[in-house]
């Protein structure tokens, strides 16, 4: 059973000034995933604050306007700041508030942190300018920036005594990272292609004629683009379909943080299946109130109810 915050004797106050750091951060740069975690209790909502405040940055790095070889330093470093984290060496009073949160929620709860390191791996594939010729290339490089997210995320949520399949949780967890990672690819196509990087795989795009990339609000001339965001988004529903899997396996909160999350995700998914072309004219994004019906629809626990109806229906 994954004990919580509450079950310690006492919270410093270094601790929770760390951790107020923290939800400040997620609140104001989080956006969809914000709409989540308010769902949670609230030692599962600052230990995934302090997970977000440290991936926060790891991808603030990557994103950022520095030269190539300083943000590889930096991104080791961070790694470095993991291993201390990892080690027990961050004490309450560190200067650093991400830290102190981080080391706080490893001592509490179960987290994978070896996650966070395949988040800086991946980082650093796009600060290196990797490309992807294959899905499987680029599964590999979702894995890392979305399914480890998901896996460190269970070791918060944790699973309900006694829920059948719970064996299986960190590869619906993984399998979910990577549908709202591809979701968010499909969504960000054009801003990327104006940074410079490329993750749709090459065999995809040259099969739907999309090999020239997308530099404008139009796709190349004599390309079946909408074909290739239709192959994608149904690439992205059986992750989904999959991942899905997970909800009956968490308590009612955590199930509900994780319904709101991926059920934003999946509208922007109808979204971009409905009009192609729109990710390239600009973002798309839903507005705050429908967010905020998807989390009140998760905190309900229909989307867990469904996902318990269709598994007993395949395996009676």
């Amino acid at each position: 059973m994954i004990r919580t915050v509450e079950s310690s004797p006492h919270v410093s106050a270094p601790v929770l000034a760390a951790y107020s750091y923290c939800e400040a951060v997620t609140g104001q740069q989080a956006r969809n995933f914000a709409y989540g975690i308010r769902l949670l209790p609230t030692p599962k909502r600052r230990a995934m604050s302090a997970l977000y405040a440290f991936s926060r940055r790891v991808d603030d790095i990557g994103d950022g306007a520095l030269d190539d070889k300083v943000k590889i330093t930096r991104l080791e470093d961070t790694r470095a700041l993991l291993a201390r984290v990892r080690e027990g060496e961050v004490d309450e009073d560190d200067t650093d508030p991400v830290a102190v949160a981080l080391a706080h929620t490893a001592g509490v709860f179960p987290v994978p942190l070896g996650g966070l390191d395949e988040l800086i791996d991946g980082v650093l594939m796009d600060v290196r300018g990797e490309t992807y010729e294959t899905w499987d290339d680029l599964k590999a490089y979702c894995r890392c920036v979305a399914g480890a997210i998901g896996r460190l995320s269970l070791g918060v949520f944790g699973t309900e005594p006694g829920a059948r399949g719970a064996e299986r949780a960190p590869e619906y967890a993984d399998t979910l990272g990577l549908a709202l990672q591809l979701t968010n690819i499909l969504r960000d196509v054009r801003e990327d292609a104006a940074g410079g990087r490329t993750y749709l795989p090459a065999d995809d795009l040259a099969k739907f004629g999309c090999s020239a990339g997308f530099d404008g609000p139009v796709p190349p001339e004599g390309s079946d683009f909408a074909g290739l965001v239709h192959f994608e988004v149904r690439r992205a529903r059986a992750l989904f379909a999959e991942g899905y899997r997970l909800l009956p396996l968490l308590d009612r909160r955590s199930g509900a943080c994780v319904a709101a999350m991926a059920g934003i995700y999946r509208r922007l998914l109808d979204r971009i299946e409905r009009d192609p072309g729109a990710v390239l004219r600009g973002r798309v994004s839903l507005p705050g109130r429908e967010k905020a019906y998807v989390a009140v629809r998760g905190l309900s626990g229909l989307d867990a109810r469904h996902v318990s109806r269709q598994t007993v229906r395949r395996h009676p």
